[in-house]
């Protein structure tokens, strides 16, 4: 395929269609599925294509078994439109076992009425999210995330970073479609991406009329409160002291659940290993849209705006940090996770390995603060060296906005720019 842009997730897709008879993509509208998923087949068909009255969609629900016929592997986009398919998936890959012969992409995941089976064993679900840094060419990947996590970094100047560089690639977000243009025009795509989702997916997914107004303020004061464990009940009470508008606490989990099945939040869960056993730690997501982008339409704010609030540049970027270091950890087999306690100790980012093994992550935006992330971090290994049943992180990194070089600091914690940052 001409001009297509690698991405961090080809590794995967390759290697999970030499195992499973068939992969199923997921992920947020616009971030690349179809494109990819098309990369990796011989042979496609398009659920969603409207031609013909949605000829595709309806030979789907007369015949869905008809629809499985083509050179494998064969890509079925929007499968979730006919539920019916991921049975047929299923049963044909039971009935024929020849590895990587379909390949599914979701933008939601759907009920499971009218899907009988898991597909467990034979339908592998793998997570694609918007681009990282890396994969837009924005970041030079001279710091590899599995090699920092092994301690094996080496010393480099990586290049000044300007400000205003960082946040453009806040506000034009990760969405392939976007790159290449002014970030003016690439900030109207997250606005139109949640019209979308407001106006056709939100129904879609389900078949459930909702409410699109306070869908709306909901994802305002997500927005308000991006990077934060705030509950539900602070959601409520936000959405009534800035728009004056009451929400009840159950609509608002439902409504929070659709947001999880559309890939349009991204919650950072709370790390469950115990890092000190004798601190009871919290157990609140970190709250996450799948690209930074999208808070940033929700509340237009423009890149001239985030110059002048650094606060809200502060959770911004670090939400920018959360989504690479998600997109170049899952690529390691790793997971990631944030740690709070109840003695108000905070880690920004818990990266954990598949051995077991953890690494400890401050994000900072500038330069200026590395040394107080640095005290944070320090203490709470102090801290968890005084409780014989704690495990010790492995590394100990600050992700920075403004530095302009990776290095090892001579109490071992690591400094790295995010736009030296790959997999």
């Amino acid at each position: 395929m001409e001009n297509y842009k690698p991405r961090i997730i080809d590794k995967k897709i390759e290697k999970y269609l030499s195992i499973f008879g068939a992969i199923c993509i997921e992920g947020p509208k616009w971030c690349g599925k179809t494109w990819s998923s098309s990369y990796h087949s011989n042979s496609e068909i398009y659920i969603g294509d409207p031609s013909g009255n949605f000829q595709n969609r309806q030979l789907a629900q007369m015949s869905p078994s008809l629809v499985l016929e083509g050179e494998i592997p064969r890509l079925i986009d929007e499968w979730q439109e006919v539920p019916p398919l991921w049975d047929a998936v299923r049963y044909k890959v039971d009935q024929t076992p020849s590895k990587g012969q379909f390949i599914l992409t979701g933008s939601a995941t759907p009920n499971h009425k009218g899907i009988l089976h898991s597909g467990a064993g034979r339908i592998a679900r793998i997570k694609m999210r918007t681009m990282s840094l890396y994969e837009s060419g924005d970041s030079s990947g001279d710091v590899s995330l599995m090699d920092l996590c092994n301690g094996k970094m080496m010393p480099k100047m990586t290049g000044e970073v300007d400000l205003r560089k960082i946040i453009e690639y806040i506000v034009r977000g990760g969405w392939p479609a976007s790159l290449g243009l002014p970030v003016e025009s690439a900030a109207l795509l997250p606005k139109e991406y949640l019209e979308a989702v407001l106006n056709d997916d939100i129904y879609r997914v389900d078949g459930v009329k909702r409410n699109t107004h306070k869908m709306r303020l909901l994802l305002r004061s997500l927005a308000r409160n991006e990077s934060t464990t705030v509950s539900n009940k602070t959601l409520k009470n936000d959405i009534k002291a800035i728009d004056d508008e009451d929400i009840d606490t159950a609509t608002i989990a439902d409504y929070l659940n659709i947001l999880d099945r559309l890939f349009i939040t991204d919650n950072q869960k709370p790390f469950s290993t115990k890092i000190r056993s004798s601190v009871r730690i919290k157990q609140s997501e970190k709250r996450h849209f799948c690209d930074p982008s999208l808070a940033c339409a929700l509340l237009n704010i423009t890149p001239n705006m985030l110059l002048n609030d650094l606060e809200t540049l502060g959770f911004l970027f670090e939400s920018l940090c959360e989504r690479d270091l998600k997109i170049y950890a899952e690529s390691i087999d790793a997971h990631i996770y944030h740690y709070q306690d109840y003695k108000e100790r905070e880690i920004d980012t818990i990266i954990e390995l598949n051995d077991g093994r953890w690494c400890a992550v401050e994000i900072k935006l500038g330069a200026n603060q590395i040394e107080s992330a640095a005290e944070n971090l320090k203490k709470i290994y102090k801290e968890m060296e005084q409780d014989p049943k704690s495990i010790l992180p492995s590394a100990m990194i600050i992700i920075c906005g403004l530095s302009n070089a990776a290095y090892q600091r001579e109490d071992g914690i690591y400094v790295v720019p995010l736009t030296a940052l790959k997999d």
